[in-house]
């Protein structure tokens, strides 16, 4: 039976699509069929021929070193690099959710682990054309559990605790805090952490330096 886990960051630019590439590559590594899965991809450039190129898709499975085919891995692409409901606006691509949950239940079929990677942060509106479509409606569809990225420097705790308590009033479950761009010995990442778990109830699971080319922990455990 495929497990999976959804990548939700406190904001944009924390590192989810990095984080992401980590831990995929962590459960290729462990011997596991794992796959990358992303609902709306916004800000994508064009090949010589005019075809969008998912580059956090390209991104993910060059780190982790995964074989799955780019055309599984988000069925929502954008040239404009703004939030995916405005994008798809402008660009008259509106994301249906019905396609998202078919294109992620052919993955279930065929891989072991699925890590679905957020975009922007937890309130991101992927449809707002008559219809509404918010990030959450498909983390509820999916039936995920969740993990929070977050930039380990000034601003973590505020951002962190904010996204965890809209998160549990939803009634999503979040299996622990990746704290990105983390330096050892540093008295505010270090605080940071100690203070996030305090205030979240959630563990912190992994510290991630810059550079990291490893997820630190085996990361089967936060899957489900």
């Amino acid at each position: 039976m495929s497990k999976g886990l959804f990548v939700v960051g406190t904001g944009t630019d924390v590192g989810k699509t990095y984080i992401t590439a980590l831990l995929v590559k962590a459960l290729k590594r462990n011997g596991k069929s794992a796959a990358y899965y992303k609902a709306a991809m916004s800000g994508n450039s064009r090949d010589n021929t005019g075809k969008l190129i998912a580059g956090d898709a390209q991104y993910v499975k060059n780190i982790s070193g995964i074989n799955q085919p780019e055309c599984e891995m988000c069925p929502y692409l954008y040239e404009k690099a703004y939030s995916p409901h405005l994008a798809a606006k402008i660009e008259k691509n509106p994301v249906s959710l019905a396609r998202v949950t078919e294109r992620f239940e052919e993955l279930k079929s065929r891989y072991e682990y699925i890590t679905v990677e957020g975009s922007g942060g937890i309130v991101c509106p992927l449809r707002y054309d008559g219809e509404e479509l918010y990030l959450t409606d498909v983390i509820r569809v999916l039936k995920l559990s969740c993990v929070l990225v977050a930039d380990a420097g000034l601003g973590a705790i505020n951002s962190v605790v904010l996204t965890a308590d809209y998160m549990r009033a939803r009634g999503f479950k979040l299996n622990g805090i990746i704290m990105n761009r983390f330096i050892k010995g540093d008295p505010i990442c270090e605080d940071n952490a100690v203070m996030c778990e305090k205030l979240t109830g959630v563990k912190v699971v992994a510290r991630i330096r810059n550079g990291a080319c490893e997820f630190p922990v085996s990361p089967e455990f936060l899957y489900e």
